[in-house]
C-alpha cells in the first residue's frame, strides 16, 4: 500500500473507531446491564458494516470500491 492509499483510508478508520467508541458510550445511556459478548456483536457489526455503507453512499476510498 502506498502512501496515497494509506493517506486516503486513514480518516475512514479514524472515523470507523469514533462511532464505535461513541456507541460504547452511549449504549449504556439506552439499555442497561448489557453483556460484554452484546457489546462485541455491536463492534463487529460497526466495524464490518462500516465499509459496505460508505461504498453505498458514496464516499468509500477508491480501494475499497475496487474489492
Amino acid at each position: 500500500m502506498d502512501k496515497d492509499q494509506l493517506k486516503e483510508v486513514i480518516p475512514h478508520y479514524l472515523a470507523m473507531l469514533a462511532i464505535v467508541f461513541g456507541v460504547l458510550a452511549l449504549l449504556p445511556l439506552v439499555v442497561e446491564g448489557l453483556s460484554f459478548w452484546i457489546e462485541l456483536l455491536i463492534v463487529a457489526v460497526i466495524v464490518f458494516g462500516y465499509q459496505a455503507v460508505t461504498v453505498q453512499l458514496g464516499v468509500a476510498p477508491s480501494r475499497w470500491e475496487r474489492e
